[in-house]
Formats: C-alpha cells, sequence, structure tokens
C-alpha cells in the first residue's frame, strides 16, 4: 500500500487500523473470513478500470477479449466443482442473486415460502421489512420448538394447503444441515420452483462436509465469501431446462438460464464487476485443492468443539448443537440481551452478531440470542484446542457484563492467542 500511503494518508491511516484491529481480534462473525493475498490482488488488480456490461460475447463495449476469458474462467470452474448446468457470476453479492432468482422464476404477488428471520432464515426469503416480503406473498415455515430444526413434514402440510410457486431453503443463522431431498420432494408435489441459499454453506459443500442441492434445486444461490474465502460478490446456478415452463413461462422462448441471466442484465443490474470476478475465480482454484477440503472439514470440528464447551458451561444453543460453521446461543434464560452480551465480547476482543432466536420476544434491534462463527479462525490455523479457550473467554466474559477489569484481562488473553495466529492476506 506504499502508493496510498503517498497519495491519502487519511485512508491509508485507516486501513492500517482496520488491519491491526483485525491482528488482535477473533473473527468470530460467521459471514466474515479471511481471503488470500491472490484474492485480494485480483479484487484490486487492473481489471477494476474496465466495464463489461453484458455477457461474454455478447458485451455492449468493445474491448472485452480478456474480460470474457476471466468470466468465462470463473463460470466454467463454478460448474464444475458444484456440478452445474449453468452458472451466473455477475450478481453484485447474495441479496442482488436471491432477486434474480424471484425475477427469473415467479411473479410479483405470487406466494412464497421460506425460514423466518426470527428462526433463521435471510431477509430476502420473504421478511416482511424486505423487498421479498413487500413484493411477493409470504407463506412462512418454521423450525420445531422442541428442536430447533426445520421441521419438513409441516413444510410440506403448509405448501399443500398455500400452494406456493417458489420455496427457499437456506438461512443466514440456521446450524444444521438442510435435507434438500425433503424439500425438492414437497416443491415437485406443489410445482413450487425450489432455489437453495448455500451463501453460508458454499464452502463447506466444497469441501464436502455440507449436502449440495444442485441437482435436487432448480437454483442455487450464493456470496462468495463466508465459507468459501472469496471476494464479496455473488453467483447463481440452475439447470438449463425449465420444469415448468409450460406452466409458468409458456408465452415466452427463454429456458431457465437465458431466464437468470437477463434477471441479473439488464434487469437488475448494470456493468459486473469483473474485478470481483476475477477474484471469485481465484478463490475457487484455491476450493479445489486437498487443503481446502481439510479446511472445511476442520472449520465443522471446530464448530462443534466450541458448541461442546459452550453447552458444558451451561449456555443454551439453537438446535442444540451445530453441524456446520456457525452456533446460536440462546440466551433468553440470561439477565441481558443478545445486543448487550456481543457488545460485551466485543469490548474483550471477541467479535460477533446479536441474533434472533427462536420464538424472540425481543425485537430485532436488541434480539435474545449471539451468532457464532468458526470459519475466520479455521483459516488462521486455530484447532479444537484452541476452540476450547474460547469458549472459556466467552464464559468469562458474559458471567461478567459490567466487570471492566475481568474484560480487560481477557481482552489481553486474546491479544496473546491472536498473536500466535495471524490472519493470511497481509
Amino acid at each position: 500500500m506504499m502508493n496510498l500511503s503517498r497519495t491519502d494518508p487519511a485512508l491509508y491511516a485507516l486501513l492500517k487500523s482496520q488491519i491491526d484491529y483485525e491482528r488482535h481480534t477473533l473473527k468470530m462473525t460467521a459471514s466474515e473470513n479471511f481471503v488470500s493475498s491472490a484474492v485480494l490482488e485480483a479484487t484490486g488488480s487492473i481489471l477494476t478500470n474496465k466495464y463489461a456490461e453484458g455477457y461474454p460475447d455478447a458485451r455492449y463495449y468493445e474491448g472485452s477479449d480478456v474480460v470474457d476469458m476471466v468470466e468465462n474462467l470463473a463460470r466454467e470452474r463454478l460448474k464444475t466443482l458444484f456440478g452445474a448446468e449453468h452458472a451466473n457470476v455477475q450478481p453484485y453479492s447474495g441479496s442482488p442473486a436471491n432477486a434474480a432468482a424471484y425475477r427469473a422464476t415467479i411473479q410479483p404477488g405470487d406466494k412464497v415460502m421460506g425460514l423466518p428471520v426470527s428462526a433463521g432464515g435471510h431477509l430476502t426469503h420473504g421478511w416482511p421489512v424486505n423487498f421479498s416480503g413487500i413484493d411477493y406473498a409470504r407463506v412462512p415455515y418454521d423450525v420445531a420448538p422442541q428442536t430447533g430444526r426445520v421441521d419438513y413434514d409441516r413444510m410440506r402440510d403448509i405448501a399443500l394447503k398455500e400452494r406456493p410457486k417458489l420455496i427457499w431453503v437456506g438461512g443466514t443463522a440456521y446450524p444444521r444441515l438442510w435435507d434438500y431431498e425433503a424439500a425438492g420432494q414437497i416443491a415437485r408435489e406443489v410445482d413450487a420452483y425450489l432455489v437453495a441459499d448455500v451463501a453460508h454453506v458454499s464452502g463447506l459443500i466444497l469441501a464436502g462436509v455440507h449436502p449440495n442441492p444442485t441437482a435436487l434445486a432448480d437454483v442455487v444461490t450464493s456470496t462468495s465469501h463466508k465459507t468459501m474465502r472469496g471476494p464479496r460478490g455473488g453467483f447463481i446456478l440452475c439447470r438449463r431446462k425449465d420444469r415448468y415452463q409450460e406452466k409458468y413461462h409458456s408465452q415466452t422462448k427463454r429456458n431457465l438460464a437465458a431466464r437468470i441471466d437477463r434477471a441479473v442484465f439488464p434487469t437488475l443490474q448494470g456493468g459486473p464487476h469483473i474485478n470481483t470476478v476475477a477474484a471469485l475465480a481465484v478463490a475457487l482454484k484455491e476450493a479445489a485443492t486437498a487443503d481446502f477440503h481439510r479446511y472445511g472439514h476442520r472449520v465443522v470440528e471446530n464448530a462443534r468443539a466450541l458448541a461442546e464447551v459452550l453447552l458444558q458451561r451451561g449456555y443454551s444453543l439453537v438446535s442444540g448443537g451445530t453441524d456446520n460453521h456457525m452456533l446460536i446461543l440462546d440466551l433468553q434464560a440470561k439477565p441481558y440481551s443478545g445486543r448487550e452480551a456481543a457488545a460485551a465480547l466485543a469490548k474483550g476482543g471477541i467479535i460477533a452478531n446479536f441474533n434472533m432466536v427462536p420464538g424472540d420476544p425481543r425485537p430485532p434491534t436488541v434480539t435474545s440470542g449471539v451468532r457464532l462463527g468458526t470459519a475466520a479462525l479455521t483459516t488462521q490455523g486455530m484447532d479444537a484446542a484452541e476452540m476450547r479457550m474460547i469458549g472459556g473467554f466467552i464464559d468469562e466474559i458474559l458471567s461478567n457484563i459490567g466487570n471492566d477489569a475481568i474484560v480487560a484481562k481477557v481482552r489481553a488473553e486474546v491479544t496473546d492467542l491472536t498473536m500466535r495466529y495471524p490472519p493470511p492476506g497481509y
């Protein structure tokens, strides 16, 4: 960053401050990770300069020969790794990818089934304040109160009664595996599109520790960061032919893949961020390695080790544990809110986020839960021994909220730990 230090010392100082902060805190936000130096280089590459509306061999700008090869490289790598027939790598992030999935499959006002945010779902799966809950008719399904897991029998009952045209599976705070086969059977029974949002687990899918929905879902959407360790972007996978073409789209000759592409551009977006597409290609190359496969397994092992420590120390976890990279502390029985807990943890150097839990009596701005993730810690090289240590840190802080001396002591211990595991990419 030598040029930046000379050109804009103020911004350079801010970036240095962020680097120092990330070096000396525990990044436990489940939606964050560390990318490699190669991904950073591609993100900040000369491709930042290129505008390229359209798709390979069909651009609205000249001089796109190299850009076409970059985008095709990313698309082919995605299709190979996920076993997909078609890939679109232009969505700016996960929410635009989900918006495109809606546009390509159903019409405004149609019924949509999704897991509510309060139960671990995502805003774009039909939450009332989001476009998905405003433009489409919400038919939520939920998790079973006793288990904290999706009840697929209940999902089927709701689907048979309401006959939605699209069913979402996936979430932002759901710590268990998804049964894509069961959801697919339900979707086919009611002639609904099945869309799998794998933003949080895409890297775990590639590592073989989470089921791959590509062959079962009509559309798969994702971000490229989180467990995939790529840039801040999104992508969409789908089959080419549409099993509901004659029923819902007889007025157009476009197949599903063509409708996905048209929904992304020109319906929702302009020119793609080709530098991000290039960085995605790098991340996909990294994800195809044995090292990444081992990484994904360790992410899950670390999450389970952390869950075990917290359960032993008397904390409640949504669904009683985890199958992926995240766990959700359920603090309804505690004298403090999720927001208060997350703020206390941050003072101790543990960076997470407050989060709703099933049946949460508090509003989304306060919540009764905290979401914790192990993806970034695992990237740094931490293992089960460090998870046990971190579980102790969390307990010590949450058992002494308001005790500045104890929080400061834990903060120093966190710094000592992070100094032994410097994050990559810097």
